[in-house]
């Protein structure tokens, strides 16, 4: 005969109760996991979409995505000609807004060069950019269709592709356009704006000019080796794309990163105390049939088994519900949640541990018990 398992059938709704509630506590935790693993993979998509072996920028700088730089344009060039470079090619970042559909759609707008390093390779629908103006391609998260029109600066572009999953850390989603257009949005001043300068006895400045230059290395020639050359120029700064990821997840994220870290471990501590207080009330609920299962010569090995074995059935089952909710929702999400199967299973091993060590209380008190107190009142 299963203890527990009778003990939970003759109070079936109220430890179903009890399980909904630790369900939801468990899907918080996993959503924290799961927009913790969102933000870097985020952090790093932008990134990786250009499939770059080196990252040229501003001399002093950490840019493009840590801090702002601008280089000329012609500095590609320069780069296109180190040994082992295969391919070269500039592009620009930026934060744009842009009305669409009776609202403010907010942007990570990204310049590049068609036919080079820069442009994004995993469309799932549409084409790539083909003309020199006013075509890009959109994230799905912009809700931008095929055939869409939005107006950046002062021209209109047309969406002809659209790409999945491309944000930046912030989670804005990304717009892919040729460079030429990103200079001109980027750079180059209002009518007005440069008028004004003019008449204060100023110039207005060209917009022949860059966030970074970005290079692929062939397979064969280390990246470092080519970052090492172009540092030596002393006039630009470059990392290899392990230094930029590890720039990017050791900085632009950090903070976000370890506050969501710590609110998950505040989320696991509150986890182990609601458990260890209800495995520890339901004990104190049953202690007169502990004592009598006591009194009849019942080994403490199958008390402990009920304690435990409850502790383990309230963990387990508010664990699969948590999994099952936040798999419903995830898509639902303001930022990308991202949760791997072994997140999921390490979860569980934890709860597991957090349901023994808690079941503790309850596991004290009723082995503390005297089997006369089955005698009394």
């Amino acid at each position: 005969m299963n203890l527990a398992y009778r003990d939970v059938r003759h109070n079936l709704f109220r430890f179903l109760l009890t399980c909904f509630g630790l369900s939801l506590l468990m899907a918080v935790v996993l959503s924290m996991i799961g927009i913790y693993n969102g933000l870097v993979v985020d952090a790093l998509t932008i990134a990786r979409a250009p499939g770059a072996d080196v990252w040229v920028v501003e001399e002093g700088t950490r840019g493009p995505f840590a801090e702002a730089s601008r280089i000329p344009a012609d500095t590609r060039e320069s780069v296109a000609r180190l040994h082992g470079v295969t391919a070269a090619g500039s592009v620009t970042y930026q934060t744009a807004e842009a009305d669409f559909a009776g609202g403010k759609l907010r942007l990570y707008v990204v310049g590049h060069e068609p036919g080079r390093p820069g442009a994004p390779k995993d469309l799932v629908a549409g084409r790539p950019i083909a003309r020199s103006h006013y075509e890009l391609v959109a994230d799905t998260r912009t809700k931008l269709e095929l055939g869409d029109r939005l107006r950046l600066g002062r021209n209109s572009f047309q969406v002809v592709g659209l790409v999945r999953n491309h944000v930046n850390s912030g989670g804005d989603p990304a717009v892919y356009i040729t460079l030429s257009d990103a200079q001109t949005l980027q750079f180059e001043l209002a009518p007005p704006a440069a008028r004004v300068k003019i008449a204060r006895g100023g110039s207005v400045e060209g917009t022949d000019t860059v966030n970074a230059v970005i290079a692929r290395v062939d397979p064969n020639i280390s990246a470092d080796a080519v970052a090492d050359t172009v540092r030596r120029w002393k006039h630009l700064a470059a990392m290899s794309q392990a230094g930029q990821e590890n720039l990017l997840t050791r900085s632009v994220v950090d903070r976000a990163r370890r506050q969501i870290g710590l609110f998950m471990a505040i989320l696991l501590t509150v986890s182990a105390v609601v458990i260890a207080l209800i495995i520890y009330t339901m004990t104190m609920e049953k202690l007169k049939q502990i004592a009598t299962l006591k009194l009849i010569g019942a080994p403490d090995r199958t008390i402990v088994g009920l304690i435990v074995q409850q502790a383990l059935a309230l963990g387990g089952i508010g664990w699969a519900f948590g999994l099952g909710v936040v798999m419903l929702v995830k898509d639902y999400f303001p930022r990308r949640v991202v949760l791997e199967p072994e997140n999921a299973l390490v979860l569980a091993g934890i709860i597991a541990a957090v349901c023994i060590l808690a079941s503790g209380l309850g596991v004290r008190a009723a082995l503390k018990i005297d089997p006369a107190t089955a005698l009394g009142g």
